[in-house]
């Protein structure tokens, strides 16, 4: 989301912080002789920096002519690359948003849409820095070719010993200077992107589906094995004593049930047995006695 959100962002700020760009050199030629004096030239610049092409007039203080003159260098390569990227850049930030929250299907389907992600975030990575360092290094030389100090030697007035010269103005470059900030900036932003991009894609759920052992797992692994074998001793150690202890309460329990039949057997024997009496012979009392 953050790449959604910044990159397009910054991909505006690079471009037209140096693509607008424009800048002015103010110097001050006095004649000695007084034919000319305090003869302020203005020279003007500007992306691409074609510098050779930027001319001025300065003042000949012999005479009353005046001759063109041109500046040095030619800086439009670095910076029309750095801008056409931003353009670039800008660009594919935008489709890239349209296709992550409107084609979200399509662009995981068959894992093309991250691979080729992956791929373009990895260039674009690529590109900045080395735009960036370029652009970075024709920004320092474009400095010193404007510099009035100089463009003052270019003027041949000012050679003579006679003649002031004087810089009145110098260009502003904050507005360069930010441009090659937004420039890392979205290197930074495009670099820190690729491990996100490389989540989608199938490598990385390849990696993670056969996962390496690090010496941190292995240790865990020792670990988990030392605990799972001494519990399996406990176990071993208190597996005889378990078995001691159910025999014997299964003896006891045995043991009680022969108790309990043998008594309800004994009880069933003295409830149904009749005891046994001695009649004896019958005594006959004769009938003289009792008259």
């Amino acid at each position: 989301m953050c790449m959604v959100i910044f990159a397009p962002i910054f991909a505006i700020c690079a471009f037209a912080t140096c693509g607008g760009y424009y800048g002015q050199v103010r110097v001050k030629v006095d004649c000695g002789d007084n034919r000319q004096s305090n003869r302020s030239i203005n020279i003007n610049f500007g992306y691409p920096f074609r510098l050779q092409q930027v001319h001025f007039k300065a003042p000949v203080c012999e005479t009353k002519r005046e001759e063109i003159l041109f500046l040095d260098g030619d800086f439009s390569s670095a910076a029309q690359f750095f801008v056409t990227l931003g353009v670039i850049t800008f660009l594919y930030s935008l489709l890239a948003t349209v296709v992550y929250v409107f084609y979200q299907n399509k662009y995981l389907k068959n894992n093309r849409g991250p691979l080729v992600d992956f791929v373009v975030t990895v260039t674009f990575s690529l590109i900045w820095f080395l735009s960036s360092c370029c652009w970075a290094k024709a920004l320092s030389d474009i400095k010193t070719a404007t510099k009035p100090t100089k463009v003052l030697l270019l003027i041949p007035a000012c050679l003579g010993p006679e003649n002031k010269c004087t810089a009145t103005q110098d260009p502003h470059w904050a507005r360069l200077n930010a441009s090659v900030v937004f420039g890392f900036a979205n290197v930074i932003l495009w670099a820190g992107n690729i491990w996100f991009v490389f989540k989608e894609t199938g490598w990385y759920r390849m990696g993670h589906r056969y996962p390496t052992r690090s010496s941190s797992g292995k240790r865990e692994m020792r670990q988990r094995l030392y605990s799972e074998s001494s519990f399996d001793l406990q176990e071993e150690n208190f597996g005889p004593q378990l078995s001691r202890q159910m025999s014997v309460n299964q003896t006891r329990k045995d043991l009680g049930i022969q108790l309990c039949r043998e008594g309800s057997f004994n009880n069933s024997q003295m409830s149904y047995s009749l005891p046994q009496t001695y009649l004896g012979q019958p005594v006959i009392y004769g009938t003289k006695g009792m008259s």
